[in-house]
């Protein structure tokens, strides 16, 4: 499985930053010459920005999770070790918009 935009998956983020659940960004048919993926990690260290978009409510995830923006990257695809569902709508569209303020897209 490759993963999708708006999905959820367990991902292998290195030996700092262990495995941990990502959200899924890079659009999905992209023609690009690499194989990263773009995601954003969540966690549950929230610190109260507005950069860090509530995901906890997800059965799948900790009450206390949040989608953390700033903390973007991009990983091969065999990094993505298990899908674990699909970010709803609202949360991925609040995940954008946060990354549109804190790239200064607009």
């Amino acid at each position: 499985m490759h993963p999708q935009h708006g999905e959820v998956w367990l991902a292998d983020l290195g030996i700092a930053g262990k495995t941990r659940p990502v959200v899924v960004l890079l659009a999905d048919q992209l023609d690009a010459p690499r194989t990263l993926v773009i995601y954003v990690p969540i966690t549950k260290q929230s610190r109260g920005s507005d950069l860090e978009i509530p995901v906890g409510h997800l059965p799948f995830l900790d009450p206390a999770s949040v989608a953390n923006v700033q903390a973007i990257g991009a990983l091969p695809s065999a990094r993505f070790e298990k899908r674990l569902g699909v970010a709803p709508a609202n949360d991925l569209a609040a995940i954008k918009r946060a990354l549109v303020k804190a790239c200064a897209l607009t």
